[in-house]
């Protein structure tokens, strides 16, 4: 880890412990060089994941494209960046702990519509209509639908 004052190497930590539920470290260091203290945060990673795309392409797992997704499907509404935080924890804990080293993006996707329609009714018709690839108002209306519990006919496109 490189001291943020004078850019050396190495540095010692003084300091450990769990912040937010034990998913973040948080480390209190002082560097070798030049003795300023700072901390850092570090998240543990249990396991490297794969993303398989729709297009059969295979990327790197990237959670913070997952945070921004989520962000922008949430931006301008009435949610605190803790549960914004809290959902993609649990998103990126469900997908590590599946044992798998290969994800789907839909599989994240459905994962992402699921915390949102709990989170916030306009952040998952938001994100839905972009992962859905809603192409006329009708595909609004069924999912409107679904989501106020009554029954449409045609049913959601997967």
């Amino acid at each position: 880890m490189r001291c943020p004052h004078c850019g050396a190497p190495d540095s010692q930590v003084k300091d450990s412990r769990p912040a937010e539920e034990g998913a973040v470290i948080r480390r209190r260091r002082v560097c070798g060089v030049c003795g300023q203290r700072f901390t850092t945060f570090e998240r543990v990673q249990l396991r490297e994941l794969t993303v398989v795309k729709r297009s059969g392409r295979r990327v790197p797992f990237d959670r913070d494209k997952l945070h921004r997704s989520i962000a922008v499907a949430l931006r301008k509404r009435p949610v605190e960046p803790e549960r914004i935080e809290t959902m993609v924890s649990g998103i990126v804990r469900q997908l590590e702990s599946s044992g798998e080293p290969e994800v789907s993006a839909e599989a994240i996707g459905l994962l992402v519509m699921e915390g949102l329609k709990s989170l916030d009714d306009v952040a998952y018709v938001r994100f839905a209509s972009v992962y859905r690839n809603f192409r006329e108002a009708k595909d609004f209306e069924t999912l409107l639908g679904e989501l106020s519990g009554g029954d449409s006919a045609s049913g959601g496109r997967t």
